[in-house]
């Protein structure tokens, strides 16, 4: 009961948003899905694709898990610029009356009403309950852009407490100057965290758009926090200031702010290429329309509103998470040495840099949703993206895996690179040094590579990666020892086996003949774990004896042996060689019936298991080891069951568009929406792409017609339809499909040649199966 409200009052948005004529993609985006219990790095209103920064408001301010904009907590306490993996900083706020700043978020935090609030892509608005402040946001890549609307007062103030701790870090150093009449500039210096292992600084500049009546701060002294006027700066950990104007009738402040974690100067020239100009509202357009063409690479027709909104919200969620890094020039911090060193990206022929750099969380799991999505819609982001991981290996010695503030963070396990890689090369996404990033693959592939970095494992000599045993014995035991989290040596010997096959994968293009061979054979290891006695994969101890007592779920996040899962799921972590997968666990029938009951089980809890519990469920749709499962029925020859259970997750699991469903709690930068795109298109691809014939699984689409954008600069086609014929409720099997008109008969896939070179795919839909259709030999 206590929910009503809040969800009656955002449906009622919906609605009224629903009735507004001819929608663009861009327009069905609802940034506050699941918003209620979410992550730092999850939610960011104000921001554009990829963007800097990433500007909203922040109702929690303590930890990186239940931070940010949580949806049920009833006051803001800042708009902070920065929502980033183990990234924060630039908070700031509006208030009336006396000034508080230096007593922190707690004294000068708001209450707000959702009723007043407006929340688009691109765009977020609040008005302040307690001082009648509106409050506007909106950004270009790189420049975050404010609007507020004070009463009529004495006393408006913009808090900028930019020493203050925030989220998971706490500042080092901060320091903040009134640099003009109208301009403010400082840095902050965000200390290290449990998975950034060194501080990184982020600069910024100030513009406002009228004059300033005072500044003045505040500084930590030996007894507490001191408020200083009659300054034009500000400086150390616990820091901040303010900018007070006095207003004898309501009136506006603009208020610009650019970032650069290269310098001052860098901020500055962000924001004279990015926002010379002072028009908000043609901003928050531009916004808007930067995010529409981005979402129109997709056009999708038929369904429900809520299903076109929860598609687009996925989208956006895709587009959103893993953030620009790099300056308007092209330069970027380089942390991965003893000292920060400033890097420039290549520049073209007029002296542009032909990419931008980006920090974010782990690519792990990314393989089934994120890899596949990007590598037939956004090509050219997935170029950037594994050309940013791939400088780590040239100015640091490893290719990342997810890079923070410019240094590693090895967050979870193995190479998750190297799936991206090779998916990419192997669709014809070449523009990237592939030598270099062959290297990379190599380096980490052996010994004090950074798959010997279990999770957060930094400094020399780590060895929780298990590289040793794995390279040695074709196995890891259950604990490898080291001192990084997920310790796991099941979990790392699969993974490292399917990453051993994507190299592989790589190595064959490239034409390495003997290194293809050498992995291929190493991408078997996971057969080492695979105990045909209990048909599970089982963890060894260091002796070669299995692990005892074994069962397949545990309670908890992680039975022994596994990374935020358990046996029932690892299991099958094979997604390079599922034929042989299916004949461990006893032929085609024995592992149908298998996974059949594990979702069956899964069922009365939506398929998802509450965060921090993972180990607990047969199916975890919730995090990422699961997320190909539903997918695994065709490969044994029951595509009419991938095709119920792919619908049935969609819908329970991801299908909610309310502040309280849609996600299930760890969206990890896009994935979870990259999953929700794929199962709504009706494509899959469960190698990930890898291979060096890469080709999509199809599934039943939710829509009645998909056209996909190519992009010129990497496909020959235009664009790819999708269409579907009896699509109604319950009609979820696929009855027959076309290619291009032909009948497809005897395989449930088209080849990624055949997606890219332009075409339709024709698919009719039926509510009983069809289990002759994508049945190999079947016609």
């Amino acid at each position: 009961m206590l929910l009503r409200g809040p969800v009656l009052t955002f449906l009622l948005s919906l609605a009224a948003l629903a009735a507004a004529p001819e929608k663009r993609p861009a327009d069905y985006v609802e940034p506050r899905i699941d918003t209620h219990q979410t992550r730092w790095i999850f939610f960011a209103s104000a921001s554009r694709p990829f963007g800097m920064v990433a500007l909203s408001p922040d109702t929690k301010l303590d930890g990186d898990w239940g931070a940010g904009y949580i949806y049920v907590e009833p006051y803001i306490r800042a708009f902070s610029h920065i929502h980033d993996w183990q990234l924060a900083g630039v908070p700031v706020m509006p208030i009336v009356g006396r000034m508080n700043g230096h007593e922190g978020y707690e004294a000068y935090k708001a209450p707000f009403s959702h009723d007043r609030e407006v929340v688009r892509a691109g765009y977020h608005k609040v008005v302040l309950d307690n001082s009648g402040i509106t409050a506007e946001l909106t950004s270009t890549k790189r420049v975050g852009f404010h609007r507020y609307s004070f009463p009529a007062t004495g006393d408006a103030y913009i808090l900028l407490d930019t020493g203050a701790p925030i989220a998971m870090t706490k500042m080092a150093d901060a320091s903040l100057r009134k640099t003009g009449p109208r301009q403010l500039a400082g840095f902050s210096k965000m200390a290290p965290t449990q998975r950034r292992e060194k501080p990184c600084t982020v600069y910024f500049v100030i513009d406002l758009d009228r004059d300033i009546a005072e500044f003045g701060g505040w500084e930590m002294g030996a007894k507490g926090k001191t408020v200083r006027t009659g300054v034009d700066q500000v400086s150390g950990a616990d820091s901040g200031g303010y900018v007070r104007f006095r207003f004898a009738q309501p009136a506006q402040v603009r208020m610009k702010v650019a970032l650069s974690y290269v310098s001052e100067e860098n901020a500055r020239r962000n924001l004279e290429a990015e926002l010379p100009g002072w028009d908000f509202d043609a901003t928050v357009r531009a916004s808007s329309d930067e995010w529409n063409q981005w979402l129109s690479k997709i056009q999708v027709s038929g369904g429900t509103e809520q299903q076109r909104v929860k598609f687009y919200t996925d989208l956006w969620h895709a587009l959103l998470g893993r953030r620009t890094f790099s300056d308007v020039d092209g330069r970027y911090v380089d942390n991965t040495g003893a000292e920060p060193r400033i890097r420039q990206v290549p520049l073209d022929a007029q002296g542009r840099p032909t990419r931008a750099t980006y920090n974010s969380d782990a690519f792990w799991g990314s393989h089934w949703n994120l890899n596949v999505l990007w590598s037939f819609a956004y090509p050219r982001m997935m170029s950037e993206q594994v050309s940013s991981l791939v400088d780590y290996y040239t100015n640091g010695g490893m290719t990342a895996r997810g890079p923070a503030g410019g240094n590693y963070s090895f967050v979870m396990i193995g190479d998750q690179a190297m799936p991206l890689i090779a998916a990419a090369y192997n669709k014809g996404i070449r523009d990237f040094d592939a030598q270099s990033a062959y290297a990379g693959a190599l380096k980490n592939a052996y010994p004090g590579g950074i798959r010997d970095h279990a999770g957060y494992e930094f400094g020399a000599n780590a060895q929780g990666g298990g590289m040793q045993y794995y390279v040695e014995r074709g196995w890891i035991p259950a604990n490898p020892g080291g001192r990084g989290m997920h310790r796991a040596g099941a979990a790392e010997t699969l993974e490292y086996a399917y990453q051993d096959w994507c190299l592989a994968q790589f190595a064959r293009s490239l034409g390495k003949q003997k290194d293809y061979e050498l992995f291929l054979k190493r991408s078997a290891n996971w057969k080492n774990l695979f105990d045909p006695s209990v048909g599970w994969i089982r963890p060894k101890n260091a002796d070669g004896r299995w692990l005892d007592p074994f069962t397949p779920t545990c309670q908890g996040g992680a039975c022994p042996g596994f990374v935020e899962s358990n046996s029932a799921i690892y299991t099958y972590f094979v997604p390079h060689d599922m034929p042989g997968l299916i004949q461990a666990i006893g032929g085609p029938r024995k592992f149908i019936d298998k996974l059949n009951r594990q979702f069956e089980q899964a069922a009365p809890k939506r398929y998802v298991t509450p965060h921090g519990r993972h180990a607990e469920e047969w199916v975890d749709y919730e995090n990422q080891p699961s997320c190909h499962m539903a997918h695994l029925f065709t490969h044994a020859g029951a595509p009419w069951l991938t095709q119920y259970w792919v619908r049935r997750v969609k819908e329970e699991s991801y299908g909610g568009i309310t502040p309280f469903s849609g996600y299930n709690g760890d969206e990890d930068q896009g994935q979870m929406g990259g999953i929700g795109v794929l199962m709504a298109l009706g494509l899959f691809d469960v190698t990930g792409g890898a291979g060096t014939e890469p080709r999509y699984q199809i599934t039943s689409p939710l829509f009645d017609r998909i056209t996909i954008a190519l992009d010129p600069r990497y496909y020959p086609g235009k664009t790819f339809t999708i269409t579907t014929r009896g699509n109604q409720p319950g009609n979820v099997y696929i009855q027959s499909a076309r290619l291009n008109g032909k009948p497809l008969t005897g395989r449930y896939w088209i080849t990624h040649r055949e997606l890219t070179a332009g075409g339709a795919l024709d698919i009719t839909l039926g509510p009983q199966p069809n289990k002759q259709w994508g049945v190999p030999g079947a016609q």
